[in-house]
């Protein structure tokens, strides 16, 4: 995983402002929907004219506003906006976000994105932050062409009536009245809480998925040809009947599965603290889990990768959404839609492995074949869904599924030769010499060999062990740190020399490696294995000394020796190494600076990749990590 990419795009097509009610002057919402009802237009303070839009983000909501307009394929358009307040986004859902800081005036923000091949749709949005009080927005400008809608910008009406018409332990059925519009009412899209759970042409559904016993509200909102949305309904909510399943077995902050002994948690109240993962984990759920392709899909976005797309981070989010269980009624049916978009976009060289990138349509793309970061996710993702609701009350039997993905893994990701991982099941030839240290993962590859019963699992994690060791002993015995990339696995392995795969620090701690201290700090937390612990502690004990305890010392890239080979500050270089820190009992203290410093950083909803990192480091070093 290389560096979040600046995203460059051909100026914009000019053309008359896109947005309804651009400047608020209506003294309405009109054109506008927010979250919560905490959206609100006034008349002071204001940038122009005589209104506002004021968002009042609370401790749980962050006053989310949207519009959707129309747009055409393949175009440029260029987003601004007055913004006031602290820490305000504007942005396009699936595209381009930027923030101010904080302002005690208004500050223009701008954002330029380009529609996707068949793109006839985006939906423009304003927030603020958690906790952090109103924000104001003012003069908001969507610059290009129309889209095929003809300049509709008229919403639907509000669908009356919405009901419940039944319901079971896993599904709620509902219906509406039809809603009118100046053109044609096309679909409808039904939501459970914030997540879109289905789109229909009709005025029914059913959705499916759902936990027993469980309750959840929806809405509905009627939609047209140019991509206009009309408000929401109340919401109407429904109980799930009780089931015969085993529910949610291991609730978020139940804190069932205690840590090893000489491993430490962050300072405080355990329930403040789970409470701050619970919010940070709302925040990233909002940024990143997107419904936009239909299909029953869902997927986690990743903007800052090299397609829309890319199978790390579905299965990132399948680990986080069966973690958090327990905090989010909703987080099993959320699993299942992102299950069923890996399930439905299966590689072309192993369909028991998932197809590694896909486009803003969510078509697979780049030679539609695996990569093990993702499947091994996925693959520990299902063994953590199976322990947690079961295998035989819900769509999928996730045990079974699991169990394919890791057979998969064995016979198209792991080199026999080795008993290493490789880069993805096209990987053959030299590429069979080439090993990335951060899907080295010795808590993965225990629950693989307890699911299956192969003891190959035990020498493939024995392998990746032995080799971490040797690693750290020849090349870096004063850091600990491991490199990007591994060559010459077949004969003598060694850090890269030069660029073998992604760039001129693929022999470095950089991009990718900057998960080791995580990953293998994990297995050091929940298992005590002396060799995790090992290998961590001399990573922590060096990175400790090295930024004199502050954690805004640690730089994004070093080299083995410990020199700087990337300077600049991020977060997946800064929250792994709070994993590292807590597998050593003698570091309370840079443990908790290094906490406060996560704390303090706001979620960047143009980074899937640090900001899943960040908050699976949470859940680590609060004591709510478990095993598959």
């Amino acid at each position: 995983m290389a560096a979040a990419a600046v995203l460059v795009v051909p100026g914009p097509a000019h053309a008359a402002n896109l947005l309804t009610n651009p400047g608020f002057e209506s003294g309405t919402l009109s054109g506008w929907s927010c979250s919560g009802g905490l959206g609100s237009v006034v008349s002071s303070p204001v940038h122009g004219g005589t209104k506002a839009l004021a968002g009042a983000a609370s401790a749980s909501d962050n006053a989310k506003c949207t519009q959707t307009v129309s747009v055409q394929p393949n175009t440029a358009y260029s987003l601004t906006g007055w913004v006031r307040g602290s820490n305000v986004y504007l942005g396009v859902t699936g595209a381009a976000s930027t923030w101010a800081a904080s302002s005690g005036s208004y500050a223009q923000l701008t954002v330029s994105f380009t529609t996707g091949a068949s793109q006839t749709s985006a939906e423009i949005y304003l927030h603020g932050w958690y906790g952090t009080g109103t924000y104001y927005a003012d003069d908001i400008s969507l610059d290009g062409p129309g889209g095929p809608g003809g300049g509709d910008t008229q919403a639907p009406t509000t669908p009356a009536n919405f009901r419940s018409t039944a319901k079971t332990s896993t599904s709620v059925s509902l219906a509406w009245n039809a809603a009118t519009d100046n053109v044609a009412v096309t679909g409808y899209d039904v939501y459970r809480g914030t997540a879109l759970a289905t789109s229909v042409t009709g005025t029914t559904a059913t959705v499916t998925g759902l936990a027993p016993s469980t309750a959840y509200g929806f809405t509905v909102r009627a939609r047209d040809a140019a991509g206009n949305t009309s408000p929401a309904t109340t919401t109407v909510n429904v109980t799930t009947d009780p089931g015969t399943g085993t529910g949610v077995n291991v609730p978020f902050g139940s804190h069932s599965f205690p840590y090893a002994a000489g491993t430490i948690k962050v300072s405080g109240s355990q329930a403040t603290n789970d409470a701050k993962v619970v919010a940070y984990y709302q925040q990233w759920k909002s940024a990143f889990l997107r419904s936009d392709c239909g299909n029953g899909w869902s997927a986690i976005a990743s903007p800052d990768a090299d397609h829309p797309y890319v199978a790390e981070g579905q299965g990132y989010g399948l680990t986080i959404l069966a973690t958090m269980a327990g905090a989010d009624p909703d987080a099993r049916t959320s699993f299942d839609r992102v299950l069923k978009y890996v399930l439905d976009h299966p590689s072309v060289n192993d369909a028991d492995l998932h197809a590694a990138e896909q486009n803003v349509s969510c078509q697979s793309v780049n030679g539609s074949d695996s990569a093990t970061d993702g499947d091994l996710e996925i693959a520990y993702a299902l063994l953590l869904a199976d322990r947690q609701w079961g295998s035989t009350t819900g769509t999928y039997h996730y045990k079974d599924l699991a169990v394919r993905r890791i057979n998969a893994i064995e016979r198209s990701e792991i080199v026999s030769a080795t008993n290493l991982t490789n880069l993805g099941d096209w990987s053959s030839g030299n590429y069979d010499t080439i090993s990335r240290t951060s899907d080295w993962l010795p808590g993965h590859f225990r629950a693989f060999r307890k699911a299956t019963g192969d003891a190959a699992w035990d020498t493939i994690r024995d392998r990746h062990q032995s080799l971490i060791a040797s690693l750290q002993s020849q090349y870096a015995p004063n850091t600990g740190l491991l490199p990007d990339f591994v060559q010459d696995t077949t004969s003598t392995p060694r850090p890269a020399v030069g660029q073998v795969l992604e760039s001129p620090l693929d022999g470095s701690y950089s991009w990718n490696a900057c998960r080791d201290p995580w990953r293998i700090g994990v297995d050091a937390l929940t298992t005590g294995d002396s060799r995790s612990l090992a290998a961590v502690r001399k990573m922590n004990t060096w990175i400790k000394q090295a930024t004199g305890g502050n954690p805004n010392n640690i730089q994004q890239g070093y080299r083995l020796d410990g020199t700087v080979a990337e300077s600049g500050s991020s977060v997946a270089f800064i929250a792994p190494f709070a994993v590292a820190a807590a597998a050593d009992s003698g570091s309370q203290a840079w443990l908790d600076a290094l906490w406060n410093k996560l704390n303090a950083t706001p979620l960047d909803s143009g980074s899937y990749y640090g900001s899943s990192i960040q908050l699976q480091v949470m859940i680590a070093v609060t004591g709510n990590q478990w095993l598959a």
